[in-house]
């Protein structure tokens, strides 16, 4: 039976006074539905990341697309991108700030059981929310896709409550199997609840269908793959489903 949704913007705006723009999808339901952010890649909140969140929406989670650069701007151009996403690196405390105030605004919806939240982001999205569950907040789950998993602030014992699960392309030439392992190293060190899976003959960009045309027009290494997106989904509503819907 498929599931009737809903969509709507939503502004919001960050401590650091940016107005922010979400995209947020819902299952039309009398009850508070677990919620899950989803971060999106460095080119801002595109269809792309609108389409997951409606398909998180169709699995019976409320999802809030987050808008990390304003006004939800986006772009196809990679240096536009890097441009924008270097902007949040200005400042230690931006990413962690403009993604709490996403998460406050989701828990903030009627259809949201605020109690039960996750998140989930693709490549410099997957920094992001890594970076929320490194600052201690009140996450139960966070699946990144292609993430970015160097940071400026590691792990502390204690202070990540989420499970974490990353998913990560063996033939990443951007995030290196090296930082796979410096990232295991902190995630122990930490005594953070994780698991890594690494996909066979998978570039950085795996999971987005429009990663081959985005390589070629900006001579950058992505590429999809088809089977490890769809292990990769799989794999993340396993734990959603194992964490939120309990």
């Amino acid at each position: 039976m498929t599931v009737k949704i809903k969509t709507r913007e939503i502004e919001y705006t960050a401590a650091d006074g940016t107005k922010l723009i979400g995209y947020f999808a819902t299952p039309e339901t009398s009850e508070p539905v677990a919620g899950v952010l989803v971060s999106p890649e460095w080119w801002g909140r595109n269809e792309y990341t609108e389409q997951r969140a409606r398909e998180l929406a169709e699995h019976g989670y409320a999802a809030l697309a987050l808008d990390m650069y304003g006004d939800k701007k986006v772009t196809t151009d990679a240096k536009q991108a890097y441009e924008w996403m270097m902007q949040t690196f200005d400042h230690a405390d931006t990413i962690v700030t403009r993604a709490s105030a996403a998460l406050t605004t989701l828990a903030q919806q009627s259809e949201v059981n605020a109690a039960k939240l996750g998140a989930i982001g693709f490549c410099f999205g997957g920094k992001v929310v890594l970076d929320l569950a490194r600052s201690g907040a009140e996450l139960d789950a966070v699946v990144t896709f292609h993430a970015t998993l160097a940071t400026a602030t590691p792990a502390q014992t204690g202070q990540v409550q989420a499970e974490l699960l990353v998913q990560h392309g063996e033939l990443d030439s951007m995030v290196t199997l090296d930082d796979v392992a410096s990232f295991r190293e902190e995630m122990h060190a930490a005594g953070v609840n994780h698991n890594v899976i690494v996909y066979a003959d998978a570039k950085h960009g795996f999971s987005n269908p429009l990663a081959d045309e985005r390589a070629k027009a900006n001579n950058v290494d992505l590429g999809y793959n088809a089977a490890a997106e769809q292990q990769s989904l799989n794999a993340m509503y396993e734990l959603l489903d194992r964490t939120l819907k309990v």
